[in-house]
């Protein structure tokens, strides 16, 4: 199967929800009046990644951009926050308190007096580890949830944008910012943004103090922290970016493990490990030296934040000594300033931690909201649409083009054939897939799609069920726009067999389910039986009960065709639309499934691509697909007279162009489909019988809306 069009346009960024649904259905809702429906639409989707960076929000805005996460549990937070600042502050009056204990209790001998002082000191010790405590115990739950909603909604949108969105986007760019991002906001909520508060206010309170026991101490701490901050400052600017590029690398370096570890047959089989290894190797050497980078940094403004504040505590100490010595300053004035200047020590140092910190936590939610933000281009309706009474299935294309917008690094290695997905640079003008096709397929009609690889049959196949918009004319399904249908009514009359299947690490009863959650027992092994599945999956260690692991690598390719068949015909949908679904199946099992395959498709609208004159062979009519256009409509019979286009794709002879289409190659298989006709499972008849589900029958909107 090949590569499906990307979609592009302006980015649009809807605001960050307050609520859990309004967060799961955020998006961009797309409007038309009836005298455009045939104009060319735009289809916006996100920037890829490249692109998104250079037009990245402020650091400020996105993490400002979280407050509608906040807002639900800005209590416990508050409380975590007072709490730590009130342990900050039971710290900070510790050396207040041994200054009156040495020029009081200790000056005068008064040992009941220090008894009393030194039971303040344990009190305010036993106060701070208690706040601290609480403070933890106030902030987890929180924080938690905060990170899981967050997560929860990236997810969801995730699901309802566009298939163009994810041709894009590695998956382990968005494996990235699923995970290591969000864990960074997390940890800024719990622990970086409160102390970037409480310390800043902690500085204050203890600035104040040193001014209340000597003038001199406060203006030689202010002298030594100036410095500290323009050098804060400064770096934080420069590790921002390398933070950046960092959290890009690791999406990178999760891309190549994820590819590597399902590739790992062909890696082995073709003996390509070494050289994945060696990417894999020069990635990990890039991402530690961006790394290293940022240690170096590091390094530089702990050297500036540590050196400076030892350095005014010295100052204070000779100063402070100087003082005592000449009577103009208590000896426990002197140890008071200097415990309140090493107490302030952490809350300086940690400044310049706290700032790289919170530019990491900007990057990651700056990440976040670049795949948050993505347009969802096919949406619900603004004015759906009901589907007539007596609707049967009629798919009509109307004048439909399909465009490969210029604004995106598209690939470009086949549209519709097969072959490894290349990214290429982005086209000056928009690259034409579809160019005005028309094609009727009749209720209860079986028509296959034939075309050359890149004629853009994969392409056709994924407009019915709005997989993609249209960009310019319409596909209507009993005469309504399937852009004004709601998609779950949409997506339960519309199936879709895929030639490259993609199972899920589910068991094989739940993975057929997907076609139809509300599927009873009997109704999932006649649709295996359909797929000639039943044999199999019997087999299975736990029959459908049994767990065929990640993308069902587990099974064969044809085995795995065979349950996304069954998949596609357990709704009983009204229009089935099938990509080459036989094309892994060895010629016995082909026959048997196409014998089944008839009595389903006796009353289903059907479209499939084909590419082998058995599969056209279950067809009423083909349709001649070249360069984007529909060349020829007619039977199989009159296409092989008429057509040359049609013969020279069944031909074994590429140079015939006479009539040698019909020679040994497509007769053979004629032969051998009038055989599979003969061959008819039993669940495909009582598959046959099963009244179609409609959006209310025994399904639930949730059911309805994960078809």
């Amino acid at each position: 199967m090949g590569t499906e069009p990307p979609q592009a346009g302006p980015r649009v960024s809807p605001t960050a929800p307050s609520t859990l649904e309004a967060a799961v259905v955020s998006g961009v809702e797309t409007t038309r009046d009836d005298a455009d429906r045939m104009a060319v639409r735009d289809t916006p989707i996100a920037d890829d990644a490249a692109g998104a960076t250079s037009r990245r929000p402020s650091s400020l805005r996105s993490l400002l951009r979280l407050l509608p996460y906040i807002r639900p549990v800005r209590v416990p937070l508050i409380a975590a926050a007072v709490s730590a600042l009130l342990a900050t502050l039971a710290g900070l009056a510790i050396p207040l308190v041994i200054q009156r204990i040495i020029d009081g209790p200790i000056a005068d001998s008064d040992l009941t007096g220090l008894a009393w002082m030194v039971g303040f000191v344990l009190l305010l010790g036993s106060m701070e580890a208690v706040l601290l405590f609480l403070r933890r115990r106030l902030i987890s739950a929180p924080t938690t949830g905060i990170e899981a909603r967050m997560r929860y909604d990236l997810y969801h949108h995730l699901q309802r944008l566009p298939v163009g969105f994810h041709d894009q986007w590695s998956s382990g760019q968005l494996l990235s910012r699923a995970i290591n991002d969000l864990a960074h906001v997390r940890r800024f909520l719990a622990f970086i943004a409160i102390f970037l508060v409480v310390n800043a206010i902690t500085i204050i309170v203890g600035i104040a103090a040193l001014f209340y026991l000597a003038p001199m101490f406060g203006i030689v701490l202010i002298i030594a922290g100036i410095p500290v901050a323009i050098f804060c400052i400064r770096y934080e600017k420069r590790y921002n970016l390398h933070s950046r590029h960092g959290q890009d690398q690791e999406g990178d370096l999760a891309t190549t493990i994820e590819e590597s570890v399902l590739g790992v047959r062909v890696l082995k089989a073709f003996g390509r490990g070494p050289d994945l290894a060696r990417k894999f190797a020069e990635q990990a050497r890039g991402l530690r030296g961006t790394e290293l980078k940022k240690v170096r940094i590091m390094g530089k403004l702990w050297l500036v934040v540590i050196a400076l504040p030892e350095t005014g505590i010295a100052v204070m100490l000779g100063l402070g000594g100087l003082a005592v010595a000449n009577g103009s300053l208590s000896l426990g004035a002197l140890v008071a300033g200097i415990t309140t200047a090493t107490v302030l020590r952490w809350p300086i140092e940690s400044m310049g931690w706290l700032l790289t910190e919170t530019a990491e936590t900007a990057t990651a939610a700056e990440r976040y909201w670049e795949v948050r933000d993505a347009a969802r281009t096919v949406d619900e309706p603004r004015d759906p649409v009901e589907l007539p009474p007596d609707a049967r299935g009629e798919l009509r294309f109307e004048q439909v083009r399909f465009d490969y917008p210029p604004e995106v690094a598209r690939q470009t290695s086949s549209v519709d054939g097969g072959g490894d997905r290349t990214r290429s640079s982005a086209a000056a003008d928009p690259v034409s897939v579809l160019r005005g096709v028309d094609l009727v397929v009749r209720p209860g009609e079986t028509l296959a799609l034939v075309g050359t690889t890149g004629s853009g049959k994969t392409t056709l196949t994924t407009l019915p069920s709005r997989l993609y918009d249209v960009t310019g004319g319409r596909v209507t399904l009993d005469g309504v726009d399937v852009r004004d249908l709601p998609l779950a009514v949409l997506r339960t009359r519309v199936a879709t067999a895929f030639e490259d299947p993609v199972l899920f690490s589910m068991s094989v009863r739940e993975n057929v389910a997907l076609g139809a959650p509300d599927a009873d027992e009997q109704e999932i092994r006649q649709a295996l039986e359909v797929a000639h599945a039943t044999e199999f999956v019997a087999a299975l260690p736990w029959g459908l009960d049994t767990r065929i692991g990640e993308e069902g690598l587990s099974l064969s390719g044809g085995q795995r065709q065979r349950l996304a068949l069954a998949r596609a015909v357990v709704g009983r949908p009204s229009v089935l639309v099938m990509d080459d679904p036989l094309s892994a199946l060895d010629v016995h099992t082909e026959a048997e499934v196409e014998g089944a395959l008839r009595q389903v498709l006796r009353d289903v609208t059907a479209l499939i691509v084909a590419h082998r004159p058995s599969t056209v062979a279950l067809a009423d009519r083909v349709a001649v697909l070249v360069d984007g256009r529909i060349a020829a409509v007619g039977t199989h019979t009159e296409l092989l007279a008429t057509n040359a286009d049609y013969r020279r794709l069944l031909s074994n002879d590429d140079d015939d162009a006479s009539g040698a289409g019909s020679a040994d190659g497509p007769i053979r298989s004629e032969a051998a489909t009038v055989e599979a006709a003969e061959i008819v499972q039993p669940g495909a008849q009582l598959l046959a019988d099963r009244p179609r589900k409609t959006v209310g029958q025994g399904a639930t909107s949730e059911e309805i809306q994960a078809r």
